[in-house]
């Protein structure tokens, strides 16, 4: 938790910010008061306004009316280099760096060391290693060496890099932190909390958002709740409920996060034995039966994704038993959509959608026989196969016609969804389902999971979040470099016990 010791003066002020995009109000008033050496929580559901007012203070928007100060001084950027030169760096849930340049090239990305203008490579290196030093223990420096490629890294490592840059540049007077530990392993996760409580002691100001309230808990003082677009409370952490800041974030009493309606195992679906791929799994064995939900336990790198690529066709499967209702062996993927399965990737953004396309072809496109004759989509079709899963998953938007990409994270996980319902699947292989979603989200997905398993679907899920895993399947197996246990019923297990199988 962040030092109370650091507290100091008024760091950072909004009054009556407005923002509006096409004549829509994503803001309509929004006031902030955080102060020097703080850490503090932006909460408030997808589509609250949290992004926006993150991208106005971090200068990536401009704020139509209203005012922000910092350190008392008048503070409206006219870009995302004059934030940070002016102490404001944020760091994004889902980190845009350049594949091509190194760790360090991306760490000083902007302030390059020069010596005769030319950049000296050796000064580059030893900032970089510094800034990298803050965010990663230095026994474990070689996981994010300064000459490794930005392609070669897993999510969590470019979350590192990307807190890392945050850092290096200038004197960092107030850090945003967008669902920071999304991508993060449970040590990483451990690390981050460290870091930001140093970064409060020397007092920088924090403000960090996330979903996770039981992290919000844990490393934040005080919150701000929006909604709608605008602040509907502020307070201490230590004086507000859980139960409370729910019902702020929602507007509404979530009751019921875990709902679990009757569900009858029927036949097998999905049967592996001793499955190998090209590095992991390595030794993964399971039988998924129609009406369950079978949860993968295990740590970032233990395998759990490449499992579930293996079985949909993406990764090349070595050896071992793949069974997929009939047919046995590997499919490609279209063969497996053609079987009823599906795959809900972890990587939204990358994979999960194409974010320039609208929602109805983001919805339709893995299926048009149905839009219309001759291979023809016909816009009206399209359009009203798209409503129908908008009214019946609750996708907050314009209409079909709306980009992918103006969506907030759960109404775009929700289209994901939407897109595998669409296609008719049966066998959903769904791989972190929720992460990066608000809890209002989270408990629509829950209630669309629990209906699909109810009514004779098979669902494999992959989650770093144990509540998730405990209060939604039936059975969880545990998965440690590479290697699969025995799925055993969620009434034999605890977030203790999982934890200390995880970690082997």
């Amino acid at each position: 938790m962040s030092s109370s010791g650091a507290l100091g003066d008024v760091r950072l002020e909004v009054r009556g910010v407005k923002k509006s995009f096409a004549g829509t109000a994503a803001l309509s008033g929004v006031e902030l008061v955080a102060r020097r050496g703080e850490v503090h929580a932006i909460l408030g559901e997808n589509g609250a306004g949290k992004s926006t007012l993150m991208k106005i203070l971090s200068g990536a928007l401009a704020a139509d009316a209203g005012r922000i100060l910092l350190d008392g001084a008048p503070f409206s950027p006219e870009g995302p280099v004059e934030a940070r030169q002016r102490g404001v760096s944020i760091v994004y849930q889902e980190p845009e760096l350049c594949a091509e340049l190194t760790v360090a090239e991306s760490v000083l990305l902007g302030g390059e060391p020069a010596r005769y203008g030319v950049i000296d490579r050796s000064t580059q290196r030893e900032r970089a290693l510094a800034s990298l030093r803050r965010v990663v223990p230095e026994d474990n420096a070689q996981r994010l060496a300064p000459e490794r490629l930005i392609k070669t890294l897993s999510p969590s490592e470019r979350q590192l890099v990307a807190l890392a840059r945050a850092l290096a540049h200038g004197d960092c007077r107030v850090l945003i932190l967008d669902e920071p530990t999304s991508a993060l392993s449970a040590a990483d996760v451990a690390r981050l909390f460290d870091v930001v409580a140093d970064l409060a002691a020397s007092g920088i100001t924090v403000l960090y958002i996330s979903h996770f309230l039981e992290e919000v808990e844990r490393v934040a003082t005080r919150f701000t709740m929006l909604r709608d677009g605008r602040s509907v409370a502020s307070g201490d952490l230590a004086t507000t409920t859980r139960s409370e800041l729910v019902a702020l974030m929602a507007g509404r009493a979530v009751s019921e996060l875990f709902p679990r309606s009757p569900r009858v195992p029927g036949e097998p679906v999905l049967e592996l034995a001793a499955l190998r791929g090209t590095v992991r799994p390595s030794d993964a064995s399971l039988t998924l039966r129609r009406g369950e939900v079978l949860g993968i336990a295990g740590l970032l790198g233990s395998g759990r994704t490449a499992l579930l690529r293996a079985i949909f066709g993406l990764d090349a499967v070595r050896g071992g038993t793949l069974r997929v209702k009939a047919l046995s062996g590997p499919r490609s993927p279209a063969e497996r959509l053609r079987q009823g399965v599906g795959l809900l990737s972890e990587d939204r953004k990358g994979e999960g959608l194409a974010d320039s396309m609208s929602l109805g072809d983001n919805l339709t496109l893995s299926k048009l026989d149905e839009l219309g004759p001759l291979g023809l989509v016909l816009p009206a079709r399209r359009d009203a196969a798209t409503q129908r899963y908008v009214t019946e998953l609750g996708i907050r938007c314009r209409g079909p016609e709306q980009l992918a990409r103006e969506l907030s994270g759960g109404n775009q996980q929700k289209l994901c969804f939407a897109r595998l319902l669409h296609h008719g699947v049966d066998v959903l292989l769904l791989d972190e389902p929720t992460r990066g979603i608000d809890v209002g989200s989270r408990a629509d997905i829950y209630r669309l999971i629990d209906g699909l398993a109810a009514k004779g679907a098979a669902i494999l899920l992959v989650s770093s979040y144990l509540p998730e895993l405990l209060g939604v399947c039936d059975r969880v197996a545990v998965m440690v470099r590479g290697r699969l246990a025995t799925a055993r019923p969620v009434t034999e297990l605890s977030e203790h016990a999982l934890l200390l199988e995880a970690t082997g």
